[in-house]
């Protein structure tokens, strides 16, 4: 009888110490992709910053790996309690610390790189360590090493899994951290529990008290985590952070400066958008392309979540249908519903609705027109106009472009710079193919190209990979105070001749209100400095082979 208690007492320590290490499997996953999020959201470039922070830690966890050796096989439980506590405190702290570094010094990449090197140390003393404690409860070598690393690799999966589609979705950084951090402080105060009730480890006073204010000190991260969030990121921006939310797919903050009542938008830190002068920016997207081409009944924006674009196209009375295709669903909320993007959009996506998406591909849910009141008619009720009917769709714009049928007279690409490997793929020639494809005979494209004077190669490459997928090119800029010399590109089939559409560009008229652009301004805008548009590079942006990442982020903004 007692025999057959000890092997249930073994049995059960054993099946508690694989449990932990599915659990610290899980959490260590998700703390490894919480630290590369972390430093792609501060030092950009996530290709890199992914690849640096994922090969930093596996070397440091072969650190801690060695130095288990060193650790006495008596003192192995509370190693592992300790071991946990450590990684619940330095993973739940870690964003917040960083982001506090990244506010008040110049030094905080090396802030960043070490929480990534004490997690993984951390991480490299788990698997060991459990594997030696449950040898005393394991008959066999194999079957523990088995049973172990199999819990580990399992408990991987279902923290990617989580990560990708839970905290990602639902929570901020900071709060993930907390939350995944809370789950290894639960390791360690179970593993403290029955150990010691078992009489394997002494009960210490010491212990209790630290656990207890740790516990405390992660309850109380993550009950203030949103608010230590906007104070810490304060002094990253120079006017009052108003909103500040980590989506699924990007970090987004407002700023208010209400002396000049100047409302900037910033995704992953970069600028996207000043009130002050945002027109120059989006009426010289909008307004040339959609007057020289003869027909603009249908008009799709990809990208354009910020409802700037779209208030553009709405001012024509022919556009009778516009979809606008963005990934993050949390940005078009922001701009239909956030006060101070509603109105800087007028109210764009007011009646909007959303496309749907199925196996057979994209078809459209219920179209509800946008009208305006254009005035009283002779019998005192108001003329009502239809505008176009709008839909919104969150969803990558190359997937779309391959699932969606039909024909568009105007796409206009308002997509973030291609600054990381999923946006430069949106710049490839295979994307551009699929424009292409997408655009009536007599349609046009309008691309957002960066900036010609700082990320001049980037702004050619763009054009060499336009005309790489078959498209004829015009390259226009103009300066936006807040961004400096920008560039676009028109981009339409070489079955229009050139200098049909140079001789239209001659005549054209723009018969809707605008702030700044005219044509006379659009005519100045073709004209490039000498040498400008003049480079000694060849390639082209394609999937295989993005060069443009590289140009993007290592030889532009004057770092040549």
């Amino acid at each position: 009888m007692t025999s057959s208690l000890n092997r249930r007492s073994l049995n059960f320590a054993s099946v508690l110490l694989c449990a932990c290490m599915f659990a610290s499997g899980a959490c260590g996953i998700i703390l490894e992709y919480i630290q590369a999020s972390l430093a792609s959201m501060i030092l950009g470039n996530s290709f890199e910053q992914w690849a640096m922070v994922i090969g930093l830690m596996l070397f440091w966890m072969g650190f801690g790996s060695l130095i288990q050796a060193r650790i006495p096989k008596h003192r192995l439980i509370l190693t592992f309690i300790g071991i946990e506590t450590g990684l619940a405190l330095a993973g739940g702290f870690s964003p917040t610390l960083t982001y506090l570094s990244y506010g008040h010094t110049a030094h905080y990449p090396l802030v960043l790189y070490a929480f990534v090197s004490l997690i993984g140390i951390l991480i490299g003393l788990e698997i060991p360590v459990i594997i030696r404690i449950n040898n005393d409860f394991s008959h066999e070598l194999s079957t523990n090493l088995g049973n172990i690393l199999s819990a580990d690799y399992i408990g991987s999966l279902i923290g990617s899994l989580v990560y990708v589609f839970v905290l990602l979705r639902y929570f901020p950084i900071t709060e993930a951290a907390f939350l995944t951090a809370g789950v290894n402080f639960l390791l360690a105060l179970i593993t403290f529990a029955y150990f010691t009730r078992k009489g394997l480890i002494a009960k210490s006073p010491l212990l209790f008290l630290v656990m207890t204010g740790v516990f405390l000190g992660l309850v109380l991260g993550y009950k203030n985590s949103r608010v230590w969030q906007v104070k810490l990121e304060q002094p990253l921006y120079d006017d009052p952070v108003v909103f500040s939310r980590t989506t699924q797919y990007q970090h987004i903050v407002i700023t208010h400066y209400q002396p000049l009542d100047e409302v900037r938008l910033f995704l992953n830190g970069n600028l996207q958008l000043n009130s002050l002068d945002e027109e120059r920016y989006h009426e010289s997207l909008v307004h040339p392309a959609m007057n020289l081409i003869p027909v603009r009944k249908r008009i799709l924006i990809l990208g354009g979540g910020d409802g700037c674009a779209l208030r553009e196209v709405l001012k024509y009375k022919d556009v009778r249908q516009i979809t606008l295709v963005d990934l993050d669903p949390a940005m078009t909320s922001l701009a239909a519903t956030h006060p101070l993007l509603t109105r800087i959009n007028k109210n764009s996506f007011q009646d909007s609705r959303t496309l749907v998406f199925s196996g057979e591909g994209v078809q459209p849910g219920e179209k509800t027109p946008v009208y305006v009141n254009t005035g009283s008619s002779k019998k005192g009720k108001p003329k009502i106009h239809e505008i176009a009917r709008v839909n919104v769709m969150n969803l990558d714009a190359d997937l779309f472009l391959s699932k969606a049928s039909g024909f568009w007279d105007l796409i206009i690409v308002d997509l973030p710079d291609p600054s990381t490997p999923e946006l430069s793929k949106l710049y490839s020639r295979e994307f551009y193919a699929k424009v292409r494809r997408k655009l009536s005979l007599t349609g046009m494209a309008v691309i957002q190209a960066t900036s010609p004077y700082f990320a001049k190669e980037s702004f050619l490459c763009i054009g060499r990979t336009l005309e790489a997928a078959g498209f004829a090119v015009l390259p226009f800029h103009e300066n936006v105070p807040s961004f400096g010399d920008w560039g676009w590109f028109l981009a339409w089939k070489p079955v229009q001749d050139r200098n049909e559409i140079t001789d239209r560009a001659k005549a054209m008229t723009i018969p809707v209100s605008t702030r700044f652009i005219t044509p006379q301004v659009f005519q100045s805008q073709l004209v490039f400095g000498k040498g400008m548009l003049e480079t000694q590079k060849t390639e082209i942006n394609t999937l295989l082979y993005p060069v443009l990442l590289t140009l993007y982020n290592h030889e532009s903004w004057l770092t040549e």
